[in-house]
């Protein structure tokens, strides 16, 4: 059995993909999940499942399709995952708020920073499926652009820590 953390993409931000957190836990378990539990409006669900990862994400993606009626973006981290991203934040120094891990399926590529635009005072590195930002000047005057990280979703690093907190706890 594995402690995983769903984390969907562009719910409940801004206005947009509204889903309700009793949905999600709903439809996760509809899916077969056990021990499911959400954490704030913004798509962060944690579940066990003796599903792999690439099953649990293609189960939850299924049923939140049918829900949405169109793709809705799950990222998937085992709980060992997710402390591991806390533990390699490269901006230990700076506060959690002001430093997110992009969440992405796959390793970003060697040259992931390279194609960055719009860049003022953010400070950016490469993770194992992640990639890092410290925003010097906080997040909302940022126009950083970072194309590698299109169909990744962001967790700041205090949510990434409330995240591993509750995981340790179950």
């Amino acid at each position: 059995m594995t402690q995983y953390v769903a984390l969907l993409r562009a719910v409940n931000v801004g206005g947009t993909g509204k889903l309700p957190m009793s949905e999600l836990k709903a439809m996760c378990e509809a899916a077969g999940f056990m021990d499911v539990r959400t954490w704030i409006a913004s798509g962060n669900v944690l579940f066990t499942s003796e599903l792999g990862e690439s099953p649990v994400k293609k189960k939850l993606e299924q049923q939140l399709h049918d829900y949405a009626g169109k793709p809705v973006g799950v990222l998937i981290r085992s709980a060992a995952e997710m402390a591991q991203v806390l533990a390699d934040n490269p901006f230990p120094e700076e506060p959690g708020n002001r430093v997110v891990a992009i969440f992405l399926d796959d390793a970003p590529p060697a040259s992931a920073l390279d194609d960055v635009r719009h860049r003022k005072l953010e400070r950016l590195a490469r993770g194992k499926r992640e990639i890092y930002v410290h925003y010097g000047d906080g997040m909302a005057d940022s126009r950083l652009t970072i194309p590698a990280a299109k169909a990744g979703t962001a967790r700041n690093i205090n949510t990434i820590a409330k995240l591993v907190e509750l995981s340790a706890a179950r």
